[in-house]
């Protein structure tokens, strides 16, 4: 069986499809139809479906302890005076005590600590509107703000403790279906058909689940719409950004902050970034940064756990460079979702209902560093099973 070949992270143009095949679709070719597809009306579309579809979170739900929680034998070296190294450990031990007690915070008032071990599975259903936006902030299902026709749809998802997901998304007659098995996550589109993801395997963003910040770092306090907020970060690190990388496109970071309030223990605002350098041989870099936020709200108690049950998501993707004579280029979309019905322990899903289109390979990607620049090269391709 051929493997599902790798999954970008960027919105897709339709005509690249006849391209993707055992090799995978070049960041070259994408490079080639972006620039065309993002400030092309009739593609909006598919434009939304690519980046507001179905992101993924920077790391794994299940990924190592984070860096405020040990400290390395070189920072320990470092700090040679006894009482600046006592001085230090203090301080990465407040840092890493406050991030464990919003997260335990969180899990009590969300009712997840209760349920922890009684929940098998997760189904979830509800709707969406999105919509390419002059300026953020207008409603997206009014004319007012929006460069096009707000496209309306609705969304089937299921999740299976610890690391298993599908969402089924129909937005504007089009469907895309994204899921992970625990070892491969993948998107099926129309116009690109079945893609595994870069990298390591990580949760779907709608699909919060309290894991997913159990290695978060606490970043202090902030302010959010009225509402006073403690904040945690988590960001992908270098290896990860690596496998995520290839010869012509180099993903530099991608990092998310989580709000929880102060005063309710609650999620209430999402706010995450990736940043991608693109240079073809002989070209001048290009670089894209997609920076996403949303409001999480109308937190409702179903079977004992708080659910939110309505939000919206903003969306910024800029592209920037020397080789830019236009410029700075900035495309601005939004996206309101609800949820209709939530249910836990949904008799009959099964573990078949993850497993990926095909049989997948993963291709584990040769990092080298030379002359201060990330190289990639393919190695063996590793299998996993489906």
């Amino acid at each position: 069986m051929s493997r599902l070949a790798p999954l970008s992270e960027e919105p897709i143009n339709e005509d690249d499809s006849a391209n993707c095949s055992k090799k995978g679709l070049s960041w070259k070719n994408w490079l080639k139809t972006h620039l065309s597809l993002v400030f092309n009306k009739k593609s909006d579309l598919k434009i939304l479906l690519s980046v507001l579809g179905c992101p993924l979170f920077p790391v794994s739900a299940l990924s190592k302890p984070p860096i405020n929680e040990c400290l390395s034998t070189d920072m320990v070296a470092s700090k040679s005076p006894l009482a600046s190294h006592h001085e230090s450990i203090q301080k990465e031990k407040k840092v890493s005590s406050s991030a464990q007690y919003i997260i335990q915070h969180f899990t009590a008032a969300t009712g997840c600590r209760k349920s922890e071990g009684t929940v098998k599975n997760i189904f979830v259903t509800g709707k969406v509107t999105m919509a390419m936006v002059d300026e953020l902030g207008a409603t997206v299902g009014s004319v007012a703000g929006a460069t096009g026709v707000a496209q309306k749809g609705c969304f089937v998802m299921w999740q299976m403790v610890p690391n298993k997901w599908l969402i089924e998304l129909v937005v504007g007659g089009h469907k895309v279906i994204a899921g992970s098995d625990g070892n491969v996550a993948w998107r099926r589109t129309p116009w690109l058909g079945a893609h595994a993801a870069k990298g390591g395997v990580r949760p779907l963003r709608r699909a919060l689940q309290a894991t997913v910040f159990s290695s978060a770092q606490y970043m202090g306090e902030k302010r959010i719409s009225s509402t006073d907020c403690f904040v945690l970060k988590l960001s992908a690190d270098q290896v990860d950004l690596a496998d995520r990388s290839d010869s012509t496109a180099e993903m530099i970071k991608h990092v998310i902050f989580g709000y929880f309030s102060q005063r309710s223990g609650l999620l209430v605002f999402l706010e995450d970034s990736y940043l991608t350098r693109i240079q073809s041989p002989g070209t001048y870099p290009t670089y894209w940064e997609t920076t996403m936020a949303t409001k999480i709200e109308d937190y409702r108690l179903v079977e004992g756990v708080m659910v939110a049950h309505s939000g919206q998501s903003n969306v910024i993707i800029t592209r920037f460079g020397d080789n830019l004579k236009a410029g700075l280029s900035v495309t601005r979309m939004e996206e309101t979702w609800t949820i209709d019905d939530v249910a836990f322990n949904v008799p009959g899903l099964s573990l078949d209902c993850f497993i990926p289109p095909k049989k997948s390979r993963k291709i584990s990607p040769m990092r080298t560093w030379i002359g201060g620049r990330l190289c990639i090269g393919d190695k063996k391709p590793m299998v996993h099973g489906c």
